[in-house]
């Protein structure tokens, strides 16, 4: 699923918003994409799609003839002892529970709520960094799949994309990785098969946090120099070096950022984003202190 997938991303809709908090059945959610018309002709791109994921778990229910919580937990968690993850309930107590946070404009706030029956497969499960490293033992260790049938969901089909997962070198490492995220959380799992590394990170604030702190860790672990954001050192640049970054570009067609100076701070803004600064590490180099993320200029 979600190789070169033309079928329109259910959480994309302008009317997602309003279906969050309501109960729904996969039957009635895979009802509001299959008529839509397709994105593109299947095999001209590639397009990452929820509804793929949700397509999945009703043709799983369907073929079975059960649920899609029961099919995870029988042919999933308990085989590979799985103990601390499951389907989430917005009802059940469940032990240990964290809560989820979204970025707000003084700082955290509650993030909205999502009734699970409406991310379902694309979605819906809840796990330990524990957990996810037996599920990626297992999935790699040959406990779940076929070693053709392995090799078939990990080779890129399109732009380094697999079967629901991105395959890339990083370092001159092969990694085989995914991010997640949904209101309050963000993951990022990464699988180095040449070094049999694996790296979970798991956050409940609604942000790219995760990605990052998982390169940091991978690149520990390779042995290679990191320095953090507290490590990285401020210093002043001349107002006319600043000035000559200002200006407005474009990173993708419909996505730009603007540099402005304003009382002697450069400041950045991307498209649909709040401004924040950008502080000098040389006359080239600046990072951000709202996350950690530099900026080669």
């Amino acid at each position: 699923m979600n190789v070169n997938d033309p079928v329109k991303n259910f959480t994309s809709f302008p009317e997602y918003s309003k279906w969050e908090p309501f109960a729904t059945t996969p039957a009635e959610e895979v009802a509001r994409f299959r008529d839509k018309p397709l994105d593109f002709a299947p095999g001209e791109k590639w397009s990452y799609s929820n509804s793929g994921y949700l397509l999945l778990g009703y043709l799983i229910e369907k073929i079975t003839g059960g649920n899609y919580e029961t099919f995870v937990r029988e042919n999933i968690f308990t085989p590979l002892g799985i103990q601390d993850s499951g389907y989430h309930s917005n009802s059940a107590v469940t032990a240990r529970r964290a809560s989820g946070y979204s970025l707000a404009k003084d700082g955290l706030e509650n993030a909205g709520f999502v009734h699970m029956s409406i991310p379902h497969a694309a979605g819906a499960l809840y796990s330990t960094t524990g957990d996810l490293w037996k599920w990626e033992q297992g999935l790699f260790g040959g406990k779940l799949l076929a070693a053709a049938s392995l090799e078939t969901i990990t080779t890129p089909f399109k732009n380094n994309y697999a079967s629901g997962l991105a395959v890339e070198t990083k370092g001159g490492h092969k990694a085989i990785e995914h991010d997640g995220g949904i209101e309050g959380f963000a993951t990022f799992l990464s699988y180095f098969p040449d070094d049999k590394l694996t790296v979970v990170v798991l956050g409940n604030v609604a942000s790219g946090a995760p990605g990052e702190i998982a390169a940091k860790l991978a690149a520990v672990a390779h042995g290679e120099a990191v320095t953090l954001q507290a490590e990285r050192k401020e210093i002043q640049v001349a107002p006319e070096v600043l000035a000559k970054y200002a200006g407005t570009y474009e990173l993708t067609p419909g996505a730009t950022v603007t540099m402005t100076v304003e009382g002697g701070h450069l400041m950045i803004q991307l498209t649909g984003q709040p401004k924040v600064e950008l502080f000098a590490e040389s006359e080239t180099k600046f990072f951000l202190k709202v996350v950690d993320a530099q900026v080669g200029l």
